[in-house]
């Protein structure tokens, strides 16, 4: 079997020896442009047209939990992926903890008010502030895939309401489930913190507006850990002077890196951090993407496989 592989940051040698451990039978190379040999399957990461295009592969696998970049070259370029070649994206391979981890951290440092002591210490101010109550402090997920789910369940150690909203119904043990667009409503009004994670698709750009986000419980707060397409900069920027929401954590932009000059930058109650919330860990995706490709060779679906039509 052969294996071509392309990432426009990511060093092919580490990749091309941890496949080939992992598929002693396989032959992986780097993709080069005018590299037109035989291949069944192809890992990829904003690929060119020409790596995929005329190609009959068993399967492509997307180095992210993302797709949003290979739909895109498909709505301008049908032509790039044959008709039934499966698309796998990366669900979890060490992503969920690493989202747990960074909605967890400021989910408590807003609830115990750690940003706003830090903004009183640079005031030598010292002033013991109002407690939240635990029982009201809700947390609303946008999205209740493998990610949202992850991170729905570490939210629910900490004894906090969960709440999850997605566009068909889904159900995750202990957390409050709401669907479609007639109970969208009924979801943001219970929300003290609304975390995202929705796929990015035509649908949902832009879903993080002025109308969404003046429908969550007053004063709320944001976490960004999707795409920056989602959110419409300048309305967050409103809701925020207008006291709507108290404070935003933001992972993606909608141009990155973020322009130095970006308003973001000096907003006292934007957190910032530069795309890397959850970033691909070699070793995890590599055991899936070795497993799934020997589930396929007999015959098999693996998990992770993208509907094309939806977009996730």
């Amino acid at each position: 079997m052969d294996i071509i592989f392309y990432h426009p940051s990511f060093k092919a040698e580490k990749w091309l020896a941890g496949l080939q451990q992992r598929l002693p039978q396989a032959r992986v190379r780097a993709w080069q442009p005018g590299d037109d040999a035989p291949a069944d399957y192809a890992l990829v990461r904003q690929p060119p047209v020409e790596m995929l295009q005329g190609r009959e592969l068993k399967g492509v696998f997307a180095l992210g939990a993302g797709v949003d970049d290979i739909l895109g070259q498909l709505r301008q370029h049908p032509e790039m992926l044959a008709e039934g070649v499966p698309l796998f994206r990366l669900e979890d391979t060490g992503m969920g903890r690493q989202m747990q981890e960074y909605a967890v951290w400021h989910v408590l440092g807003w609830f115990r008010r750690f940003n706003e002591y830090q903004q009183q210490k640079s005031q030598a101010l010292w002033q013991p502030l109002r407690n939240f109550s635990r029982e009201t402090f809700t947390i609303g997920i946008l999205g209740a895939g493998v990610l949202g789910s992850s991170v729905a369940e570490s939210l629910r150690f900490w004894g906090f309401p969960v709440s999850c909203w997605s566009r068909s119904p889904k159900t995750i043990p202990g957390v409050t489930s709401f669907h479609g667009e007639e109970q969208l409503g009924e979801f943001l009004a219970g929300t003290q913190v609304l975390i995202n994670l929705l796929p990015n698709t035509p649908q949902t750009e832009g879903i993080l507006n002025r109308a969404l986000l003046s429908q969550l419980r007053p004063e709320a707060y944001l976490i960004n850990l999707a795409r920056g397409a989602h959110l419409v900069e300048e309305d967050l920027l409103a809701a925020l002077a207008a006291g709507e929401i108290k404070a935003a954590a933001l992972d993606v932009f909608a141009q990155e890196p973020l322009a130095q000059d970006h308003p973001f930058w000096a907003h006292p109650a934007i957190a910032i951090t530069p795309h890397n919330a959850a970033v691909t860990l070699p070793e995890e995706a590599m055991d899936y993407i070795a497993e799934a490709i020997r589930l396929r060779e007999t015959g098999e679906m693996p998990a992770g496989e993208v509907d094309l039509t939806r977009g996730y």
